[in-house]
């Protein structure tokens, strides 16, 4: 994955694309400093799935700041964040659907013997976190965590 967006750093300077180069840069940085916290050399690669959960991260840091620029009215830097958002999840594999990651649930539910709602008919609240870690394990990182809480919420409801 390294070497690909090296090349695609090359690319994006031809192009004069500053989000993408910009982007990119902060990518390769984040992955030597992960190099470095795993007590290794800047030099040394990241596996696929290191240099993945390393995406995840900047990508779920990107969509924070979304959320805190649109809070507090600022549009323009909301935008750039998007821009980026968009080059950083080219990396991520495929998510899966609301209907699989659903599916998923329903099985781990007749799988795991959890019930769906208590004597009262409410919807048993205990159980969302072991059925949520259940079903992200299942997913294997190609599903959101804040989708596959609310997918079980709705599906123990």
């Amino acid at each position: 994955m390294h070497e690909e967006i090296q090349e695609q750093i090359k690319e994006a300077m031809r192009a004069r694309d500053q989000v993408r180069l910009t982007t990119l840069r902060g990518m390769l940085a984040a992955f030597t400093n992960e190099s470095v916290a795993l007590k290794r050399t800047p030099k040394d690669k990241l596996s696929d799935g290191e240099a993945v959960a390393v995406i995840r991260r900047l990508v779920k840091q990107r969509k924070d700041s979304i959320e805190q620029f649109e809070k507090g009215g600022r549009k323009d830097l909301a935008d750039n964040e998007k821009a980026e958002l968009k080059v950083l999840e080219e990396f991520l594999p495929a998510q899966m659907s609301e209907e699989q990651i659903e599916k998923i649930a329903r099985l781990k539910i007749e799988e795991l013997k959890i019930t769906t709602s208590t004597s009262s008919g409410q919807a048993d609240k205990s159980k969302i976190g072991i059925l949520t870690g259940a079903v992200m394990k299942e997913c294997k990182g190609q599903a959101d965590g804040a989708l596959v809480k609310k997918i079980v919420e709705k599906v123990l409801e």
